[in-house]
C-alpha cells in the first residue's frame, strides 16, 4: 500500500454525539458494501454493553476506500470515565474529526478530548454533527469550539481549522449549512476533507520496525492480538521480532498473522507498510504499550503515559448465604486471574492485592469505568462482593488534596433553583450561568465525591428532563465532609422468604427493594428507611389466622411495585458499612459481615 494515500483519523466527541452513527455513513458510501447487504445499525458497537447503553466503551478500528486513498478510522470512547482509550489511540492517528452537536455545542468530554488530541499536536477537522436538528444553531457552535481551543491554547496553525457540516443520522454533509442537500446526499464532503487537511503518515521503510500496541483484541484460534500503527520499517509474516515490554525487558517472538482491516472486519495479508493499522499475532501475553521492533536494532517508542485513576473500590469474594448458588467462579484466586486479565488490555485500569483481609483494591477513572467492569465480569459468570466507591486522595506539602470535577448541567429554567441548592450543599462551586430558550446551563467545579451517586436525585429533581455530564478537572484542597445518604435502610431480621401481607405493612416505613416470594438472609437490605436510623424488620410475618368469622372483609393487599436499582444506581447507594452483592442472576445490598444488627 502506498505510504502517501494513507489516511489515519481518530474521531473525538462527547458521548452521544454520533460518532459511531457518523462511521457507518462513511462505510456505506464508500461503496464496500453490497446493495442488497444487511448492515446492523451502529456497526462500530460490538459489544452487547454498548449495544445496550447507546455508548463506545473501547475504542475499534475500521477503515474504507475513497477514490484512491486508503482511510483508516479509529472509533473512540466519548465517556470521560474511558480516557485510557483515547489517550492510547491517539498515537495511531495522524489526524482527529472532532463532532460537535449542532444544538448542544462542546461539552465536558469535548474539552477532554480535543486537548488529547492537541497534547499529540494532531491537525483537527470540525465537523458540526445532527444539522437536522429543529434547535440547531451552527453559527454559535463554531464560536463555541473556537474559544475551547483558544482555552486550550491550540497553535494558530490548527487555530484556522477547516469546519463541515454533517447529518450522520440521514447520511449526509455539507461544507456550509446553506448549501442544498441533493439526491438524498452523501458523506463525500468528510472524506474530501480527510484527504485533503490530514496528512499521510510520516516514517520511513528504511529505519528499523516500530510498532506499538494501541489495544488488544481477541481471536479464539489465535489469541491476543496486538493492534498498532507501523511507525517505521516493514512487517512480513513469518518475521522474527523482539517485542520491548513496558518493564523495559525484551522478549523474541515471531509474526504468525498479519490482519488489515476493511469496514469493520479482519483481512489477513502478508506483509504490512508504514503508516498501516495492522493487528498482529504472536505473542501470547501481549499487552498495551509494548513495542514491535527489530531484533538487530532494538528501538522501542516511548510509553504511553495515562491519567492517574481518581476512584477505588474493593472486589472481595462472596461470602453471604447464598454464596455459589448462581456463579460459575467464586473464589478469591478467580476474581485475581480476572482482574490480572482486565490490565493487560485497559492501562488506565490499576488492581493491587488488600492488605487486610483477602480481596483487591481496584481503581479507575470513575464509576462509569469501573461498573462497567462489574458487569462484563457478571455476566462471565463470576460471583463476588464490592464495597462503596473511594476518591483517591493525594498528600501534597503537609495538605491532603481530594480530585474535581468540572460538571456541566442543562436544565429547564424551573428546576434550576433545586439543582443549584442540592450543588451547594454537595460543595458544588457555580462558575458560569448561561439561558437560551428557556433552558438553563449551569457549569460547576465539585469534588468527585459529591457526585457519587448524585445523578439519580438530579433526574428526580428536574423530573428525569435534566442532562448532566463531568470531567475530571484537577487535585484540590479536602472539601470537608459531604453527606450523600440521609435516610437508613431496612434489614431482614432473619432467613426468610418474603411475604406479601408483610411487605404491605412495611410499605409505611419506607421504599421496598424487593417483591413477594424473594429469598432473603439476614442482614440483607431490602429497602429505604424514611428515618435516618437503620431499622430491623420481618419480611415473612404473615397474617394471623383464626377460625373466628371476621366481621367485615379483609383489606386487599395492594403493593407499591419495587424501586429496581441497576448496579450503577447500588454503587452509588451504599454506604461504608455496605456492600453490593454481585452474581450472575442477582444484584443484593447487604450489611457488611459482622455489623450488628439494632431493632
Amino acid at each position: 500500500m502506498e505510504q502517501g494515500k494513507i489516511r489515519n483519523v481518530a474521531i473525538i466527541a462527547h458521548v452521544d454525539h454520533g460518532k459511531t452513527t457518523l462511521v457507518d455513513q462513511l462505510f456505506k458510501h464508500s461503496g464496500m458494501f453490497r446493495d442488497n447487504q444487511e448492515v446492523s445499525e451502529r456497526l462500530m458497537d460490538s459489544m452487547d454493553l454498548e449495544r445496550e447503553r447507546g455508548i463506545t466503551i473501547t475504542a475499534k478500528n475500521g477503515s474504507y476506500r475513497f477514490e484512491d486513498n486508503w482511510i483508516n478510522i479509529i472509533d473512540t470512547p466519548g465517556h470521560a470515565d474511558f480516557g485510557g482509550q483515547v489517550e492510547r489511540v491517539l498515537r495511531m492517528a495522524d489526524g482527529a474529526l472532532l463532532l460537535v452537536d449542532a444544538q448542544e455545542g462542546p461539552m465536558p468530554q469535548t474539552y477532554f478530548v480535543l486537548k488529547k488530541a492537541l497534547e499529540n499536536n494532531l491537525p483537527v477537522i470540525v465537523v458540526i454533527n445532527k444539522i437536522d436538528k429543529p434547535a440547531a444553531r451552527c453559527d454559535w457552535v463554531v464560536d463555541e469550539v473556537f474559544d475551547l481551543f483558544v482555552k486550550l491554547d491550540a497553535p494558530d496553525e490548527i487555530l484556522d481549522f477547516p469546519i463541515v457540516y454533517a447529518s450522520a443520522k440521514n447520511g449526509y454533509s455539507l461544507v456550509s449549512p446553506d448549501d442544498p442537500v441533493e439526491n438524498g446526499g452523501n458523506m463525500e464532503a468528510i472524506s474530501k476533507m480527510i484527504v485533503d487537511h490530514i496528512p499521510a503518515p510520516v516514517g520511513s521503510s528504511e529505519e528499523p520496525l516500530q510498532m506499538q500496541v494501541g489495544t488488544i483484541d481477541y481471536s479464539p484460534y489465535l489469541g491476543r492480538l496486538g493492534i498498532g500503527k507501523v511507525v517505521n520499517g516493514a512487517m512480513k509474516l513469518n518475521q522474527p521480532i523482539v517485542v520491548a515490554r513496558r518493564d523495559g525487558s525484551i522478549k523474541p517472538v515471531r509474526i504468525t498473522k498479519i490482519y488489515r482491516f476493511e469496514c469493520d472486519e479482519k483481512i489477513a495479508v502478508e506483509e504490512a507498510c508504514v503508516g498501516e493499522i495492522v493487528a498482529v499475532a504472536g505473542m501470547d501475553d501481549v499487552t498495551v504499550g509494548v513495542t514491535f521492533t527489530d531484533p538487530d536494532r532494538p528501538t522501542p517508542l516511548p510509553l504511553i503515559t495515562i491519567d492517574p485513576p481518581t476512584i477505588s473500590m474493593n472486589f472481595v469474594p462472596n461470602d453471604s448465604p447464598f454464596a455459589g448458588k448462581e456463579g460459575k467462579y467464586v473464589t478469591s484466586r478467580h476474581l485475581g486471574d480476572r482482574l490480572q486479565k482486565e490490565i493487560l488490555a485497559d492501562v488506565a485500569l490499576q488492581v493491587a492485592v488488600l492488605e487486610e483481609g483477602v480481596g483487591f483494591k481496584v481503581s479507575g477513572r470513575g464509576e462509569l469505568h469501573l461498573s462497567i467492569l462489574i458487569e462484563k465480569m457478571r455476566r462471565e459468570g463470576y460471583e463476588f462482593q464490592v464495597t462503596r466507591p473511594q476518591v483517591i486522595m493525594k498528600e501534597e506539602g503537609g495538605k491532603t488534596l481530594e480530585p474535581y470535577e468540572k460538571l456541566t448541567v442543562d436544565v429547564d429554567d424551573k428546576y434550576q433553583g433545586a439543582v443549584i441548592e442540592k450543588l451547594g450543599k454537595l460543595k458544588g462551586q457555580m462558575e458560569e450561568m448561561g439561558n437560551t430558550n428557556g433552558m438553563a446551563r449551569l457549569v460547576f467545579t465539585i469534588p468527585t465525591r459529591g457526585l457519587l451517586g448524585y445523578r439519580s436525585q438530579f433526574m428526580t429533581d428536574t423530573k428525569g428532563m435534566g442532562m448532566m455530564s463531568y470531567v475530571f478537572s484537577e487535585y484540590g484542597p479536602y472539601a470537608g465532609d459531604i453527606i450523600n445518604r440521609v435516610n437508613g435502610v431496612l434489614l431482614v431480621k432473619e432467613p426468610c422468604t418474603a411475604v406479601a401481607y408483610a411487605l404491605f405493612n412495611l410499605q409505611d416505613r419506607g421504599k421496598l427493594f424487593v417483591d413477594p416470594g424473594a429469598p432473603l438472609y439476614q442482614g440483607q437490605i431490602v429497602g429505604e428507611h424514611s428515618r435516618s436510623t437503620d431499622l430491623v424488620v420481618n419480611p415473612a410475618k404473615g397474617k394471623k389466622l383464626t377460625n373466628m368469622r371476621a366481621s367485615g372483609t379483609d383489606e386487599a393487599v395492594i403493593l407499591t411495585p419495587a424501586v429496581v436499582m441497576s448496579l450503577e444506581d447500588c454503587i452509588a447507594y451504599i454506604n461504608d458499612d455496605e456492600l453490593v452483592e454481585v452474581t450472575p442472576e442477582s444484584i443484593r445490598l447487604r450489611k457488611k459481615p459482622g455489623i450488628r444488627l439494632r431493632g
